[in-house]
Formats: C-alpha cells, sequence, structure tokens
C-alpha cells in the first residue's frame, strides 16, 4: 500500500507534505469460487488525522568517523530473529510516533516502516533519519521502502551509494535496515511496474552498494501477492508490442495474461537479494471491492501458497519457490483485512480477529518454517478502489488491540528485535 505523505509516513513533529502520492485503482474483475481475490493495498489521499503533540525527533548521524557496526546487527538484519517471526507495524507516522504507539501495546513493534521517494530529496532524508532513531529508541529494525517516482533511470550508481552511506551510519548508531527497494513492481500502479529489464538491474545496482557499503542493511524483494496478475487496466500496464511485455510473456503464448508467472520475470538473483516477501491484502471476497466480509477460513495460507487460483489460471507456490527454493527469510511486508465504517456487513472485529488469528497462527510457523517477519498495515485512509474511507488498524480498538498483543506474544513477537 502507497502512504499519501511523499516522503513516508512522516515522523510525528516532522514537516509533512501530502497529497502528491500516486493514486492507485486495481480493478481486477476475476470471479472466484471460494472467492478468496486479494490485492495489494493501494495509494492516494490520506484523511485528515490529529497529530500527536510536536515532538524533537531523534536523529541519526551520518557524518564520517561513526562507530564500527555491531556484527551482530549484520547477522540478525540478514536472517530475522532465530525462531519464530517478528510483529511489526506500517505506522501512519504523520499523527503518533513510535514511542506512543509502544506504550499503547506495552512493547515496542519488531519492525516499522518508512516509505520514501527514492532518490531522497532533502525532506525525506530529514524524515528517514527521524525515523531511524525512533526505531533505534526502542529496539526496533526500519524497513525501507524506496519509491522511485522519478523513474528507475533516475537510480544513479552515486544515488546507491549515498543510500549506502546513510545506512551505514543507521547501524552505527544501533538501528539495522531491511531495504524494501521499488515494492510491488508486479503491479500496474507505480512507475517503476511491469518493467523487468530496468528494474531487474536497477535493484541490483542498489543491492550491490547496500551490500558493499552498509553492513547492517539487507535487501527485500517484495511484490505484490499474484491472485489477479497481470491487473490489466492500469496506467503503467507493459505497452502491447513493447520488449518488457514480450519479457513478461512467461508462457510464449504471445499473450500478458493470468497464465503468466507473476513473480519470475523480476527476480534479481540470489546474490541481490536476502529476503523475499510480498503484500498480502483481505479486500474482500470477489470484485468490486467495498463490503465489509469476513475472510474465507485459510485464505491467508492459500495465497501465499498460491492455492487460491481459479480454474484455468496460474499462481505459483511463492513460498515454495521464493523462500523455500531459494532459501531466503520471508516477510510478510503489508497485510490487514478491509473494514468501511458505517456500510454494514460484517463487524470490524469480526472481520479483523479472523484475519489476525489467520495472520499470526502459530501453524503458520509450522507450515512455512522460513516465515520471519508480519506487518500489520496500521492506517485509516482513503482508498479510491471504494472512494471512501477504509480502517486497515489493528490497534486502535481496544478489543482488536488486546487480541493482537496475545497473537504476538509467543512464535509470533513483538520487540525488541534488539536487545
Amino acid at each position: 500500500m502507497r502512504p499519501a505523505s511523499t516522503a513516508g509516513e512522516v515522523p510525528a513533529g516532522t514537516a509533512a507534505r501530502q497529497g502528491d502520492g500516486m493514486p492507485i485503482r486495481r480493478s481486477i474483475a476475476l470471479a472466484l469460487a471460494p472467492a478468496l481475490l486479494v490485492v495489494g493495498c493501494s495509494g492516494g489521499p490520506a484523511p485528515s488525522a490529529p497529530r500527536s503533540a510536536p515532538v524533537a525527533p531523534p536523529t541519526v548521524a551520518t557524518a564520517a568517523g561513526s562507530p564500527t557496526p555491531r556484527a551482530d546487527l549484520a547477522e540478525l538484519v540478514r536472517t530475522g530473529p532465530a525462531a519464530g517471526a517478528w510483529v511489526g507495524l506500517n505506522l501512519d507516522w504523520g499523527s503518533e510516533t513510535v514511542a506512543q504507539v509502544t506504550e499503547r501495546l506495552g512493547r515496542p513493534p519488531a519492525t516499522v516502516v518508512s516509505f520514501v521517494p527514492f532518490p531522497l530529496d532533502e525532506t525525506a532524508s530529514t524524515n528517514l533519519d527521524a525515523a531511524a532513531g525512533q526505531a533505534r529508541d526502542v529496539g526496533a529494525v526500519l524497513i525501507v521502502t524506496l519509491e522511485p517516482f522519478d523513474g528507475l533511470d533516475a537510480v544513479t550508481d552515486d544515488v546507491a551509494a549515498g543510500l549506502a552511506r546513510r545506512l551505514a551510519a543507521y547501524g552505527a548508531a544501533g538501528t539495522p535496515t531491511l531495504v524494501r527497494f521499488a515494492h510491488e513492481m508486479n503491479g500496474s500502479w507505480y512507475p517503476w511496474g511491469q518493467d523487468p529489464e530496468h528494474y531487474v538491474p536497477t535493484f541490483r545496482r542498489v543491492a550491490a552498494a547496500v551490500h558493499a557499503g552498509a553492513p547492517t542493511a539487507a535487501m527485500l524483494w517484495a511484490p505484490n501477492e499474484g491472485l489477479g496478475y497481470p491487473y490489466a487496466g492500469e496506467r503503467y500496464d507493459a505497452p502491447v508490442g513493447s520488449t518488457a511485455r514480450t519479457a513478461l510473456d512467461t508462457t510464449g503464448d504471445g499473450k500478458l495474461d493470468a497464465a503468466d508467472d507473476p513473480y519470475a520475470p523480476y527476480w534479481p538473483g540470489d546474490d541481490a537479494v536476502d529476503w523475499v516477501g510480498m503484500s498480502l491484502y483481505h479486500w474482500g471476497t470477489e470484485w468490486p471491492w467495498g463490503e465489509n466480509e469476513v475472510p474465507a477460513a485459510g485464505k491467508f495460507a492459500a495465497l501465499l501458497g498460491g492455492s487460491a487460483a481459479p480454474a484455468g489460471t496460474r499462481t505459483p507456490d511463492f513460498y515454495a519457490t521464493w523462500a523455500e527454493g531459494h532459501a531466503k527469510p520471508l516477510a510478510i511486508a503489508e497485510t490487514a483485512a478491509f473494514y468501511r465504517p458505517g456500510t454494514g456487513g460484517a463487524t470490524e472485529r469480526e472481520i479483523k480477529l479472523a484475519w489476525l488469528e489467520q495472520a499470526l497462527d502459530p501453524a503458520m510457523l509450522a507450515r512455512y518454517p522460513r516465515l520471519r517477519l508480519v506487518n500489520w498495515f496500521e492506517w485509516r485512509k482513503v482508498e479510491p478502489e471504494v472512494n471512501d474511507t477504509v480502517d486497515w488498524r489493528i490497534t486502535a480498538d481496544p478489543e482488536l488491540r488486546a487480541a493482537f498483543v496475545r497473537a504476538a506474544s509467543e512464535a509470533f513477537t513483538l520487540g525488541p528485535a534488539i536487545r
């Protein structure tokens, strides 16, 4: 999901620019039985939210001469926890701090996510520094989602090297980072989408710089969950007749359709990728979205494992192919369950408790032992798919918050990730 603030979820107390996020409509008209269609979450302007009292956000030094990064942080960020899985949050930084959510939960999130335009501008750099400081203060890993809205060609060797220097400084100060570059690249809603010829070498360029210069940073490759691929009709569809479209035609039948592999053309290579992951949401039971509906039993695992595809389509088993097959830790980089307030249907608690029970089910770790991270998308925002406010949050309602903390107290765990 693309939050609306251009500098990422801006750490509370810093300047925010809103309204220039990329609106996304993923209109996927597929009727499914048993109706298990889901797509990644969308952007668009966020609703007004009360800001917390201004704070002086911590910053992280980027000057030369920083102390040597801790070796244990380098190992930790490349492998994840030794047992179980971290539980983190995609926070609305513009309305609360990591310290505030930590106080509300009684424990910090193990990971926090910051979305930033890339190359970094001055505002994004300031806010990313602040996010790294807030993560450091509670012992969280920072997931840096880099969004090249100016196009992949803007990500030069110098830009990548500058990022690596910044991440190295974060690590030296105690904040390890997972770098999610150009996420949901298999979608057709971002400028970097459906362009594997440019995406793959650019990911490799960033990975090479990060691996060479930032020992406490690791690279996360994270497409959108593949059911509904190729998400036709969006702004950044691979153009008919283009070499990109030819590369995406994995069946070789001259068409780009649901039979083509939604992941393989975008793979940057084992040497460039440390983690694999995906965006995986419950939007409802079938498109068009908008109704409040309880997710079907087993839906989360079915989407991850590729068994939710309707007859006549092919959705590969993401876990078996990319996590197990390439011996990589797995991150569910974004997840949540659709609830549209004031529109009837199933209740918020019914929907979110059902999704929570699936996403943080200890049996998931037995079935998917390489699963190491699940991030809940903790936002209430306007979604263009329904032209209305959707409340994705799990911690605002006291009963849901208590259930979330209980679920994240054993095999799945909140923070601190760094002790």
